[in-house]
């Protein structure tokens, strides 16, 4: 299976898979800004980036690169 096609890209935008979805981010945003923007706490996640899991201290220096695949997932308590 190929890699998506986006539509409407900017130079200043990169086109990148999230949880199956597309999204279109800023050139150079690192992992840990990603999470910021979206207001997910980055220890009550767990990222996947291109098939590897991504340690929770190299999310500030993890640059999201066009058309990178993540998968993004957020642990909930209860009981």
């Amino acid at each position: 299976m190929g890699r998506p096609i986006f539509l409407d890209k900017t130079d200043e935008d990169m086109n990148i898979l999230v949880n199956g979805k597309n999204e279109t981010v800023d050139d150079g945003l690192t992992l840990s800004n990603y999470l910021k923007l979206k207001n997910l706490d980055p220890d009550s996640v767990v990222v996947e980036c291109n098939g590897t899991v991504v340690k929770k201290d190299e999310y500030m220096f993890c640059v999201i690169e066009e058309l990178d695949t993540l998968e993004i997932v957020r642990f909930v308590g209860g009981g």
